[in-house]
């Protein structure tokens, strides 16, 4: 029988070139403090985890996470990797449920569950590898031909950067954008004047005949987001993504009863059950949990069961290959995120550093191979010099 035999994890310091930050070009979560310097700061991933889960036979499975490597790695280590060496990996859902129990005290939320996310997706890796078939072929199979994707870039700046870079994407045949907001509660009438210059800036590119979403990555508060929603409909926004703190549910029901624009989040919530809130309280018009946080792809694939039982679709937060298997094997999950490859500005273009193998975008599609095994991808050697590693 095969058994795990050991758990590797690394995380990769950035120290190459990148993007410095400019103001306004993202609200957040801190918009709402007092603060010196860069208020995007906490939120930017300059640093990964990688997770390899290899077996007897020298089999090896990848996982990854992006929130706080430097914690996780440290629970995976002392923790999780005790609880998962020595048993088999197609138990995944025996090896998801002991990692949840054991911990439950302390690691059902934020970093627990973020640890055990990227052993999860692992183990998917590693059950695919082992059996020669790729994860979205072990998850039900292709409900796709291929899998539309949605230009996820478009952070705030000039009204004439932002619109050059949307007539850039459209001619690599995107039907869907996402732009964001750089101005919140703080900044007052002609902040909110400010952000509807810019989506009327980028609807004046991208017309109308494509879809548009629009950011708050947290950065509003419900108040401000009630008094927006009115002035954002005209411009027909397909959604407007996580305009209050992820623990506001009751915010985010309300402005999704008001049925103005759709609501969508999820990014932020940690596990299967607060899923299942955000869904039975109608807080979510599109549910974006992150595979990476949410429990990995046992627990993903529960939720996505729940939101179709919902008819509530389900579009996994940020690109990355895991969440492209996903969307490939469920026919409630429309259309995937995508980050172009770009020099490391907020930190998600590291995937592309550290891993190859990921799909690229054509003519706004992705497409997974059915010879491929496990997710895909491999940890490559190609970008070291910009990284100091630490095991």
């Amino acid at each position: 029988m095969t058994r795990i035999e050991s758990i590797r994890t690394r995380v990769w310091n950035w120290t190459g070139p990148t993007v410095p930050p400019a103001g306004n070009f993202c609200t957040n979560a801190s918009d709402s403090l007092w603060m010196k310097g860069d208020a995007m700061a906490s939120f930017r991933f300059h640093q990964w985890l990688t997770c390899e889960v290899e077996t007897g036979d020298g089999t090896i499975g990848i996982g990854n996470a992006a929130l706080a490597p430097t914690v996780v790695k440290k629970a995976i280590d002392d923790w999780y990797a005790p609880l998962v060496i020595g048993e088999d990996p197609f138990d995944c859902a025996y090896i998801w449920e002991k990692m949840y129990r054991r911990t439950h005290a302390w690691g059902r939320k934020g970093v627990g569950m973020t640890a055990i996310s990227a052993i999860d997706i692992a183990i998917w890796d590693l059950m695919g590898k082992l059996v020669g078939k790729p994860v979205f072929k072990l998850l039900g199979g292709r409900t796709k031909e291929k899998i539309p994707v949605y230009y996820s870039k478009l952070y705030a700046g000039t009204i004439e950067s932002m619109q050059a870079e949307a007539e850039k994407a459209m001619k690599n045949g995107y039907t869907a954008y996402k732009s964001r907001f750089g101005y919140g509660p703080k900044d007052g009438m002609p902040g909110m004047r400010e952000n509807l210059r810019r989506v009327e800036a980028v609807r004046e590119v991208i017309g109308y005949d494509n879809d548009l979403m629009l950011e708050c990555y947290m950065g509003w508060n419900l108040d401000y987001a009630k008094r927006m929603l009115p002035k954002l409909e005209k411009y027909e926004p397909r959604w407007l993504e996580e305009p209050v703190i992820a623990d506001d549910v009751a915010g985010y029901a309300e402005l999704n009863a008001m049925g103005i624009v759709p609501i969508s989040g999820g990014e932020h919530e940690f596990s299967v059950i607060g899923c299942a809130e955000l869904i039975n309280r109608k807080a979510v018009s599109v549910l974006q949990y992150d595979t990476n946080r949410v429990g990995g792809i046992t627990a993903a694939q529960k939720i996505n069961a729940i939101a179709e039982a919902a008819q509530v679709p389900v579009i996994p937060h940020a690109g990355q290959v895991h969440n492209y298997h996903l969307t490939m094997a469920n026919a409630n999950c429309p259309i995937s995120e995508y980050f172009p490859i770009f020099d490391v500005e907020v930190g998600n273009e590291l995937f592309y550093y550290i891993f190859e193998g990921d799909p690229q975008a054509v003519d706004g599609y992705l497409q997974l191979d059915d010879g491929k095994p496990g997710l895909g991808i491999s940890i490559t050697d190609r970008h070291l010099k910009h990284f100091e590693i630490f095991e």
